[in-house]
Order: C-alpha cells, then structure tokens, then sequence
C-alpha cells in the first residue's frame, strides 16, 4: 500500500463507505471541487473505471502539491488533472459525467446561484455528487453546511433530478454526514 493509503486510512475507510453507494456504474469525465489534498480524488481513482478522466479542483496550491505527490505514487490508467481554482467562479472545464463536492459545499453561502452554474457543466444524465455534514449549524471550520433536507430542496432548485440521500455515516465532528445524488436532466430545459 502507498504512503498515502497508509496515512489516511481511517479517513479512507468512512469516505468510501459514503462515496461508493453513489458511484456505481458511473464513469467518464468527472470534477472534485474543492479537493483538497484529495482523498476523494483517490478514490474516484480506484472506483471510476480505467479510461476515466477526473479533474481535481482547489483554491490552495499546497494541498495541490500533495495530490500530485501522491498521484505519481499512484500512476495508472485513470488520467488525473489538477486545476489551481475557485470552483465558486465560473470554471473551464469540459462537459462533466459526474461532479463531486465533498466537504467542500459548506463554504459557500449562498450556494444557490454557485450550485446553478455547476450544474451547467453537466452533460445529459451526468450526476452530481455531495458530501456534507446533516446539520445547519455551522462553526469556523465547517461555516456553512447543508443539512440532508436542505440538499433535496437545492438540487430541485437548480434543475436536478431525482436527488435522493444514498449514505449516512456518524460523524465525531459534528454528527453526521451524509451523501446526497442528483442527476442533470437527459432532455428538455433545466
């Protein structure tokens, strides 16, 4: 096992069991915004498909560089590009299968007209994917977080389909988190 997996194994464990439900069968083009140092981005690597392309989105440089260490630890058949962005401005990337936003949605407020504009990056049928604590109370560290319900009602906000919440795990941090699934629309308007 890589430095990395042996590092972040506990964080590991419970990220997948939150992720894995809403990846299934997915594969394609897909986006972590606000990445971090990218523990998601690593396990997007292990459950996308070999000739999927991920592009893993953050403000800080730092926590870039750590990713990148731990991607040529990890060279494979997943291509894996770093962007140095906010994802809260307008993004050049290429139309998305998937977008992923793990611990990252809770600092933004307001996080309607960000989320519409994410959406817009979705193709067809393409799912977007979040990771947040289930409350509304926020602190320093988490300030603006989305509780589960509250999920449901944004992504019918920006044009989603069918959301639904696809795992829940306890949380010494602020008691639970969740995963939320929703898919951009196959016809029609948003």
């Amino acid at each position: 096992m890589s430095r990395w997996f042996d590092r972040a194994a506990r964080r590991i464990d419970k990220a997948q069991r939150l992720l894995e439900p809403a990846i299934v069968g997915a594969g394609g083009v897909w986006a972590d915004l606000g990445c971090g140092e990218g523990v998601f981005t690593m396990l997007l690597t292990t459950l996308l498909p070999p000739d999927s392309v991920i592009y893993a989105v953050d403000r800080n440089p730092a926590a870039l560089q750590v990713l990148e260490g731990t991607l040529i630890e990890r060279q494979g058949e997943i291509t894996v590009h770093t962007r140095l962005a906010d994802f809260t401005q307008p993004l050049e990337l290429p139309p998305l299968d998937g977008l992923l936003l793990a611990n990252s949605l809770h600092f933004v407020n307001p996080k309607q007209p960000v989320m519409a504009r994410l959406v817009e990056q979705l193709k067809p049928g393409g799912r977007l994917i979040i990771i947040e604590y289930n409350t509304n109370r926020g602190n320093s560290a988490v300030p603006y977080p989305l509780a589960d319900r509250d999920f449901l009602t944004l992504a019918a906000e920006v044009g989603l389909q069918a959301p639904q919440l696809v795992a829940r795990q306890p949380s010494t941090f602020l008691g639970e988190m969740y995963t939320g699934l929703a898919f951009a629309p196959v016809s029609g308007h948003r």
